[in-house]
C-alpha cells in the first residue's frame, strides 16, 4: 500500500508531495554535483503543512518522510517513490528510520533548547545517503525564542535536510519561517471518505464508522476514537446535555464544574500511567536502589521532571477541554441550521431531539451569541485564564442566549 493511502481526501496534495518526491529521488540517485537543488525542480528544502484539525497534517509530512526515503527498485522503472514496503518506507512510518526525526509534544510550548538539538540534528548529514528529514508536528507551539533560533536553520539548510513543519494555520507560525517555506494547505476530508477508512483498515461496522464520521465532521483521529473507546462516547454524550442543563444558575455552575471535573480526570488517568513510567526510568538511571533513597545531588534533575510533567497534564487537560467546546459548537451550528431552513448534514442526529427543542425555545441570533460564547471560552482557554472560572462564564452566557 503507497504511502499516500493514509491521506484520506487530499488528492492535490498527494499529487504535489509526489511530485516533490520524484524530482528528490532523481536528485538523489544522479548524485548531483554543488548543493543547490534545481530552480525548476518541484523539491524544496522546508514545508509547512497546515490545515483544521483532523485534516491529517501530521499524516501528510510522515507520508512525503517516507517517500524521501523510499528504495524501492521500482523507482528505476518509472515507479513513484512511495511504495510503502520497502525498508526506508516502513522504518520512516514506524518511527524507527535513523534519518527521520518526528517531534512532538504534550507540553505547553517547544522551547529553546529542545530546538537547538534539533538544529544540531539537521546539520547532521544523512546515515543512509538520501535525505535528514526532521518533522516538527506542533510548529505553533515554538515559543518565538525557539522560533529564531529555527529560522536560521530554515534560512540556510544543510545540503540534505529537509524540515518538514505543521501548523494549525499560516498564521500560526513566526513571518520570517513561513516566508522561507513551501505551503501546503490540507482540507478537512469528506465524510464518506473518513467512514470509508474506519471500514477498510479499521474494521469498523459500517454504521458505527458513519455515524462516527458524521458527529466528528471529517476529523479522522476523532472519529476513530468515537467509533472504538467507549469511554469517548460517554464524555461526548455528557458534553452534548450540557445546552439542556443551562436553562436556571446552579444546573449551569455545575455543569461548568462537572466539565472540567471531568477533564481533570480523564487529564490525570492518561498521565499517572506515563509519570510512573517516567520516574521509575529516570531513577534507575540516576542508579535509586530498588524503592531506596535517591543519589545525592539528583533532586534538581526530579524537580524539572516533575515540572515537565505538571505542564504535560495542563496541556492533556486544556486538550481535554477543547475537545468538549469543539463539540458544543457543533451542536449549536446544527440548532443554527435547523432555524434557518439548511440543508446541510447534521453532525449530531443521534440528538435530534433536543436539536429542535433549542431550535423551537430561541432564535439565531441567540445561537449565534451562544457560538461566541464558546470561541471567547476557547480562547480565554488559551490566554491561560483559570479554566473554571472560563467555562462558567460560558454556561451563564449560553444560559442568557
Amino acid at each position: 500500500m503507497p504511502v499516500w493511502d493514509d491521506l484520506v481526501g487530499q488528492e492535490r496534495v498527494t499529487e504535489q508531495l509526489a511530485a516533490a518526491a520524484r524530482d528528490a529521488d532523481t536528485y538523489v540517485t544522479r548524485a548531483a554535483d554543488g548543493t543547490e537543488l534545481p530552480s525548476s525542480s518541484k523539491m524544496t528544502h522546508a514545508w509547512l503543512f497546515t490545515g483544521p484539525p483532523g485534516s491529517g497534517r501530521s499524516t501528510a509530512a510522515r507520508a512525503f518522510a517516507a517517500a524521501l526515503q523510499c528504495v524501492s527498485p521500482d523507482r528505476a522503472l518509472g515507479g513513484i517513490p512511495g511504495c510503502g514496503f520497502c525498508d526506508g518506507c516502513h522504518t520512516a512510518l514506524v518511527g524507527t528510520h535513523a534519518d527521520v526525526e518526528v517531534i512532538r509534544t504534550d507540553l505547553l510550548s517547544i522551547g529553546v533548547k529542545e530546538t537547538r538539538d534539533l538544529v544540531r540534528r539537521a546539520q547532521m548529514s544523512p546515515a543512509g545517503g538520501r535525505w535528514q528529514v526532521i518533522v516538527l508536528e506542533d510548529a505553533d507551539r515554538l515559543t518565538e525564542g525557539a522560533g529564531n533560533v529555527l529560522l536560521k536553520a530554515v534560512e540556510e539548510p544543510a545540503p540534505r535536510t529537509v524540515w518538514l513543519l505543521c501548523a494549525p494555520s499560516q498564521e500560526d507560525v513566526l513571518p520570517t519561517i513561513r516566508s522561507r517555506c513551501r505551503h501546503l494547505t490540507l482540507r478537512t476530508p469528506p465524510v464518506a471518505a473518513v467512514a470509508d477508512v474506519l471500514v477498510r483498515r479499521d474494521g469498523i461496522e459500517p454504521s458505527a464508522a458513519a455515524a462516527a464520521a458524521q458527529a466528528t465532521q471529517g476529523h479522522i483521529g476523532r472519529a476513530r476514537r468515537l467509533a472504538t473507546d467507549e469511554r469517548a462516547r460517554e464524555r461526548r454524550a455528557a458534553v452534548l446535555r450540557l445546552p439542556l442543563r443551562v436553562e436556571e444558575i446552579g444546573g449551569a455552575l455545575r455543569a461548568a464544574q462537572e466539565l472540567i471535573d471531568s477533564a481533570a480526570e480523564d487529564a490525570k488517568q492518561l498521565a499517572e500511567e506515563v509519570d510512573t513510567k517516567e520516574t521509575e526510568e529516570l531513577r534507575a538511571a540516576l542508579g535509586a536502589a530498588q524503592g531506596g533513597r535517591m543519589p545525592r545531588g539528583t533532586a534538581g534533575v526530579m524537580k524539572d521532571l516533575e515540572d515537565k510533567q505538571k505542564r504535560r497534564r495542563t496541556r492533556t487537560q486544556r486538550d481535554t477541554l477543547d475537545l468538549a467546546l469543539t463539540d458544543l459548537t457543533a451542536f449549536y451550528r446544527d440548532v443554527l441550521a435547523l432555524q434557518l431552513g439548511s440543508q446541510v448534514a447534521l453532525a449530531n442526529l443521534d440528538r435530534r431531539d433536543s436539536l429542535e427543542r433549542l431550535a423551537r425555545g430561541s432564535s439565531p441570533e441567540s445561537t449565534l451569541r451562544r457560538i461566541e460564547a464558546i470561541a471567547a471560552c476557547r480562547e480565554a482557554l488559551e490566554s491561560n485564564v483559570a479554566p473554571l472560572l472560563a467555562v462558567e462564564a460560558m454556561t451563564m452566557a449560553l444560559r442568557a442566549g
